[in-house]
């Protein structure tokens, strides 16, 4: 039986690695899993790696990579190695080190831990089957385990390109997890497997044994789908000749779990980072939220910035129980990041959705940044998502003739009846001296209120509709302040008619 602890701890420097394999878009838990990496590293003071799992160049591809690193860095989480920034132990990309990887694989087979395999996908399929009907496993049979020299001869006539298969020992394996404690794999489930394909280039497990060994890496954190590999790589690791005490400790994480409660994926939830950076949840709000799906600092504490977890995370506090992803939750928590920053920061923030949304121009003109500030600081308490700023900052931007109100809210609210308090809304403010939102407020609880007997909804409701263009806008004094006397009397004035019209 081989036995790994946890001796890797006793080094001086913590090493941690997050190494994706990017085919698309980086995930929920990609990110959850390089956020607990990355705030590992900062708690102990050691060292976070960012290596590239490139060697499948039909599904990674350049542009999928640089994707990974701008959402790292939109993330703030920082590497001290890989690529863009060098290091000690480079290349940081799989791709550029598959010479490497050869040299171990010419290694292995020299001393026995490895053989060719002439298998044919036919034939393995054909072998797995008749396994499962006698109930046995189904896993490689070690056919070419032992092949003669002239069954090899034979192969090689045929023009059968070998794969490399390592010879898993019999026994188990058992080591300590962080998050799982001991785990212990019958050799018997776990059967030879590939180091190389026909063609050379390396596959997973023997890339990121031998990765994690030389680039000395101490902590393997990861998640818990890879649990079943660790035999295999701590097989590759003493074939390398490594020491146990030398050994990475591994620390799985729990599965994030969709609403349904089978494992997030694109079946049953939304997973890409992007598409929440697209739709305007903040950074902060993402490592906050993803660092609770396994982990809590305590107190019950469910709002932190990265700062504090970076200087508060312990992996011996990583629940070994999934999590499920809420994204209501998520939104709660990006709301109250949203009011916690400063009106400038915000502005700075909804800018490239009002751009998006074609309501300013690039480079922002003065007068519409001013007027993006100012709207910024309404509404800041009122949105959960950056992108709904331009839902409820449009009306402020744009000519009066692409000015269009909600259809909807039109019918429901522009009626006949409410025509009274347009017109004497009309004319409150077209006599008005000084156009600040005290004034205004103060004219039109005049008008509305005291002149004309209104209760506070009806009275306003129209008014809200009429000038913003629907029911749910900033504040209505603040919002007929920014918008300016000449469009909010002409405005009005559209409503007025178009009320009229209803009848």
């Amino acid at each position: 039986m081989t036995e790994h602890g946890g001796a890797a701890g006793d080094r001086d420097q913590v090493r941690v690695r997050f190494a994706p394999s990017p085919s698309g878009d980086l995930h929920v838990g990609n990110i959850r899993t390089a956020l607990y990496d990355w705030a590992f590293a900062r708690a102990t003071g050691g060292v976070f790696v960012l290596r590239i799992e490139d060697t499948d160049a039909s599904r990674v591809k350049p542009e999928y990579i640089a994707s990974a690193q701008d959402t790292m860095r939109w993330l703030g989480l920082d590497w001290d190695e890989g690529p863009g920034v060098g290091g000690s132990f480079g290349p940081y990309l799989q791709s550029e080190r598959l010479g490497i990887y050869a040299g171990w694989v010419d290694r292995f087979l020299a001393d026995g831990h490895a053989y060719y395999c002439y298998c044919t996908p036919e034939e393995l399929q054909a072998r797995r089957q008749a396994a499962r009907q006698a109930g046995g496993p189904s896993g490689y049979d070690g056919h070419c385990r032992t092949l003669t020299a002239d069954q090899v001869a034979a192969y090689r006539a045929e023009g059968r390109r070998p794969v490399v298969r390592f010879r898993m020992p019999e026994g188990s394996t058992t080591f300590t997890d962080l998050v799982r404690g001991e785990v212990t794999f019958d050799h018997a489930h776990v059967p030879d497997f590939v180091l190389a394909r026909a063609d050379g280039r390396p596959l997973y497990t023997l890339a990121v044994a031998v990765d994690d060994v030389l680039m000395e890496i101490t902590h393997v954190v990861r998640g818990e789908d890879l649990l079943s590999s660790t035999p295999r790589q701590i097989a590759v690791y003493r074939a390398m000749g490594v020491p146990e005490d030398r050994f990475p400790v591994f620390a799985h994480l729990p599965y994030v779990l969709g609403p349904n409660g089978q494992r997030l994926s694109k079946r049953n939830g939304v997973v890409s980072i992007n598409w929440y950076r697209e739709q305007g949840f903040l950074p902060e709000a993402l490592c906050n939220y993803l660092a609770l799906l396994g982990w809590s600092p305590g107190e019950n504490r469910e709002e932190f910035t990265l700062a504090e977890m970076a200087a508060e995370f312990d992996l011996a506090r990583v629940n070994k129980n999934s999590a499920q992803f809420d994204v209501r939750k998520l939104e709660a928590i990006n709301g109250a990041k949203i009011r916690a920053l400063e009106p400038a920061d915000l502005a700075a923030r909804i800018t490239p959705f009002l751009v998006r949304a074609g309501m300013v121009a690039e480079p922002v003109p003065a007068p519409d940044a001013a007027l993006i500030a100012a709207g910024a600081a309404l509404i800041q308490p009122r949105i959960r998502r950056l992108s709904e700023a331009p839902e409820m900052l449009g009306f402020l931007f744009g000519t009066e003739a692409g000015f269009h109100v909600n259809p909807a809210d039109a019918e429901r609210v522009l009626t006949p009846e409410s025509v009274p308090a347009l017109a004497a809304a009309e004319k409150a403010l077209d006599g008005l001296g000084t156009w600040s939102h005290e004034e205004i407020a103060r004219v039109l609880r005049a008008a509305l209120i005291t002149g004309l007997g209104l209760q506070r909804g009806v009275a306003f409701t129209p008014v809200y509709v009429a000038v913003t263009g629907r029911s749910v806008a900033p504040p209505l004094f603040d919002s007929i302040e920014l918008l300016g006397r000449e469009k909010t009397l002409d405005r009005l004035a559209r409503a007025v008619r178009l009320a009229d019209g209803a009848a």
